[in-house]
């Protein structure tokens, strides 16, 4: 069927938001697996009775239908060829919560952290938490039986649903509760009583196929339990009511310090009769790339492996538990940040074992905890044997195991070593009593696997049960029954390398823009409130402006299918428009996708040679145009403030340009006398010089009254910051290598910055455009801890750090500072929204404002009138003055 007939099916149905266009249907061509399959619509229903039309529409036209959550599903549980229904924007309301009854009723699409922040000042909390709960949904935990690490204490999704509200694939309306009957079905499980009591839900942690243990009369037909972890393939969930617990008041976090993996999981058995409310399994490798990529890591005990054992109390039960671990060493950390700290390695470790090329697929396997040590060595010896690597981690007190592995899907031959490692590895567990799958479900990833798990009379029950609810597969088909080969839509063999021409090195992905895209696997962390990362997407919770969103445009731009247009594609340019480049994805993403350099490659190549929009050559070349004003500030102020200039130069007119300062900064520094004291080279970059000279000026006398001689370049350079920001990159290489020619000259010599964005230039984009990484350092790290800085007791300081020193320079030496100082400080997480030339360019004002509403303003207004509110970034202070006063 052609796409608009679909659409329009679909719409005099009633469906109102129905998107068929290229770029929405890049977007939700994969989810967090290996797979890519471009569906034919996509529709946000905003109620019931849009999901009943979609699914009635899809019924009469033979039309798949899959519903998606937080797209977070690692096995392609959340893609299809036909209607996928993303309700994640709209049906994501908190209904209901009965404190008395430790329950909540909740749409599909509500996220597990707001749920949880929901439910926690009645002292609850949904049990289950994987580590995507900052973004993932109810509704996706639901598909797919989701667990996380405190299942042993709390249980697995399908021990905490108590009644569903879902359409069938007949379009039946059912209220699924424990001993809801549905035609067909005491027959089919009478039948098989034997066989689903001696293969099905052997161990906890027995996910994968369908878990129709939960029909048996000794667990009461507990319909909504068997329908947890079916993967949208027998109903479409409108409503669920759940049950909440109480967490502990007080926990206390034990780690323990093994030889390697393999012995950390043997010890795993001796400490469950402790009753821990989790036991978690770390790799030595995963610490080491978070420090590589330059993020603290608290002390870790010593060893190869460490399983983190949280405890509800911290008196004997700890004792215990380091009498029973047989460990090589152990730290008990009480300090709740520092925890925080060690669980955001556990938790971004699918992201960060990606960073060294390794692949989802075999993602979550899990077997009774008492094999659990056989196993791991068992499985390491199979990667070796077949060359591949990977890091464990994940639920060692429930025996499961996450690990992505380096397959060579791009190589030759890279293909069928992924087709026979996977099967070898589905013997491997089953030979230990284990499952596919622990917590993610089956999906394209091991569906076609089962056979190698489960007997001919478990499969063939498994089809029986999915045709009770949906005979005619009309949803999620190819997953768990009849499902597709595990190697057919795999997303990465069918990108096209591009590697010619480029702008930048990609030195981290071996010159290939293809391989940069690909480092995207879809966590979905940019999708989390709270964070730098992302801000566009938090204003309009729209995936399109998510880095998620935008690296699977820029990857099927690279695949050439479906986006044929290549750089200068409209889908590319929709997808990037809203990007600010703030470059909080390149610290903040666990992959380390870095979309401000995507962005500025792909308008490079998108206008090389081509005329551009008028905002490049404005705002572009700022640092020309206003040197040139700068001559005459006060003719220049009144010009560039005339809407028909503002019009002509791509500005919008609601947004006021900064003023020239009278005199510039130096000028000023020309007339000051000879400074004694250890030389150090002040950058001065165009907006301290032109607009905000009281800045430098403030910094020559800091650094003076700290014993240094303040010296400044000869002439004026600029680090190029606005050409990159515009994809002019030829012009931005040139200004960029004058500063960095400067900088060498002054060899020896401390070189410290003040503008956030300007430093980060030299320190994050000089390397992949010169090959070149100039020492150039912020004030704060120039003067270090030796320096006693002036006493700011009794000052509290509300602080926005600028989002590039967030992402490339870190902010934590400013903290210590004005710490060290006396100062009380809070700090800001999100952006200010204004980004150099991105909240100036007519198009992007309302977005931008709606950035600085998401933390900033909200921040700035809570704090009151004697707070001393703190920004280093010149947009970010020109942004405040403008919004806020």
């Amino acid at each position: 069927m052609v796409f608009r007939d679909l659409a329009a099916e679909l719409r005099s149905a009633g469906v109102s938001e129905v998107d068929i266009s290229t770029r929405r249907l890049a977007e939700y061509s994969t989810d967090a697996s290996l797979y890519r399959v471009v569906p034919a619509a996509v529709v946000f229903p905003r109620s019931a009775d849009d999901v009943e039309a979609t699914l009635s529409v899809c019924r009469s036209l033979g039309v798949p239908l899959t519903a998606r959550g937080g797209g977070t599903s690692i096995a392609g549980n959340a893609i299809g060829t036909g209607v996928v229904l993303d309700f994640s924007r709209h049906l994501n309301r908190i209904d209901h919560i009965d404190p008395d009854a430790r329950t909540a009723v909740v749409e599909p699409g509500v996220v597990l952290d707001d749920l949880q922040r929901a439910a926690r000042p009645h002292g609850l909390r949904f049990g289950p938490d994987p580590s995507t709960h900052s973004r993932c949904t109810i509704g996706g935990m639901i598909g797919n039986n989701s667990c996380g690490s405190r299942a042993i204490a709390y249980g697995r999704t399908a021990d905490n649903v108590r009644a569903l509200d879902l359409l069938t694939g007949t379009g039946e309306r059912i209220d699924a509760r424990p001993g809801t009957v549905i035609a067909g079905l005491p027959e089919l499980v009478d039948a098989k009583l034997a066989v689903i009591r001696t293969e099905l839900g052997r161990f906890t942690r027995q996910v994968s196929g369908y878990s129709l243990e939960h029909l048996l009369p000794e667990h009461g037909g507990h319909l909504p339990a068997a329908l947890v972890g079916t993967e949208g393939t027998c109903g479409v969930l409108l409503r669920a009511t759940v049950d909440l617990v109480a967490p502990p008041a007080r926990t206390v976090l034990v780690v323990l310090g093994y030889p390697d993996m393999a012995s950390a999981a043997d010890a795993v058995p001796a400490l469950l009769p402790h009753r821990p409310i989790t036991v978690e399994g770390l790799d030595a490798r995963l610490p080491e790339v978070v420090r590589r990529q330059g993020w603290p890591v608290p002390d870790l005990p010593a060893g190869g492996g460490w399983l983190f054992v949280e405890l509800d109390t911290a008196g004997a039960a700890v004792t215990d538990v380091l009498a029973s671990a047989g460990a090589l060493a152990s730290r008990v950390v009480t300090d709740p940040a520092e925890a925080a700290a060690l669980w955001r390695i556990r938790e971004d470790g699918a992201g960060l074992s990606s960073r060294s090329g390794a692949h989802a697929g075999w993602e979550d396997a899990a077997v009774p905890p008492s094999r659990l040590g056989a196993y791991l060595r068992e499985f390491e010896a199979l990667m070796a044997d077949r060359n591949v690597t990977g890091t464990p981690y994940g639920h060692f007190g429930d025996g499961c195991v996450h690990i992505r592995i380096t397959f060579p899907l791009r190589r030759p031959g890279g293909v069928a070593l992924f087709r026979e490692f996977m099967f070898d590895a589905a013997r491997l567990v089953a030979s230990h009593g284990g499952s596919l799958s622990g917590e993610h479900g089956d999906g394209r990833t091991r569906g076609e696997l089962l056979p190698l798990m489960y007997s001919p009379a478990v499969l063939l029950l498994f089809g029986r049960f999915k045709a009770l609810f949906d005979p005619a597969d009309v949803l999620n088909p190819g997953v768990l029954v009849r499902p597709r080969p595990i190697d057919a839509d795999l997303r990465v063999p069918a990108a096209r390398t591009i590697a010619g021409g480029l702008a930048f090195r990609y030195a981290a992905d071996g010159g290939d823009f293809t391989s940069a895209v690909h480092r995207c696997v879809g966590v979905g962390k940019c999708r989390a409130d709270g964070g730098v990362m992302c801000p566009s997407f938090q204003a309009t919770r729209d995936e399109k402006d998510s880095t998620r969103g935008r690296a699977r445009v820029l990857q099927e731009m690279a695949n050439g299918d479906l986006v044929r247009g290549g750089w200068r594609s409209p889908e590319v340019r929709d997808a990037l428009d809203l990007c600010l480049s703030c470059k909080a994805c390149s610290r903040d993403c666990p992959t380390g996708v870095d979309m401000a350099t995507y962005k500025a490659e792909a308008l490079h190549q998108a206008y090389r040679h081509r005329v551009r929009p008028a905002a490049h050559y404005a705002l572009g070349w700022l640092p020309a145009w206003a040197r040139l004003a700068a001559r005459v500030p006060s003719v220049a102020n009144v010009l560039l403030n005339v809407p028909g200039m503002r019009r002509l130069g791509g500005v919008d007119p609601r947004r006021a340009l900064p003023r020239f300062a009278a005199r510039t900064f130096r000028s000023w520094f020309a007339a000051q006398p000879p400074m004694s004291g250890t030389p150090v080279l002040l950058w001065v970059d165009t907006f301290t010089d032109l607009f905000t000279p009281a800045v430098g000026i403030a910094a020559v006398r800091v650094l003076g009254a700290a014993g240094f001689a303040v010296r400044i370049p000869d002439r004026p350079l600029c680090c190029g910051l606005t050409w990159l920001s515009t994809g002019q990159l030829d012009r931005a290489r040139r200004v960029l290598r004058r500063g960095v020619v400067e900088l060498a000259r002054h060899r020896g010599i401390p070189v410290v910055g003040l503008e956030p964005s300007c430093t980060a230039v030299f320190r994050g984009d000089a390397p992949e455009l010169l090959g070149e990484r100039p020492d150039v350092r912020t004030l704060a790290e120039l003067l270090g801890p030796q320096w006693t800085p002036p006493s700011l007791r009794g000052v509290h300081v509300l602080a926005q750090p600028h989002c590039h020193q967030h992402a490339v320079l870190g902010w934590q030496a400013d903290r210590d500072l004005l710490t060290r100082a006396g100062a009380v400080v809070d700090s800001v997480s999100g952006c200010c929204g204004l980004a150099g030339n991105f909240g100036v360019e007519r198009g992007h004002y309302d977005v931008s404002v709606a950035v600085a509403e998401t933390h900033l303003l909200p921040a700035v207004r809570a704090a009151g009138p004697h707070v001393t509110l703190l920004a280093d970034g010149f947009s970010c202070r020109t942004q405040l003055d403008q919004l806020a006063g």
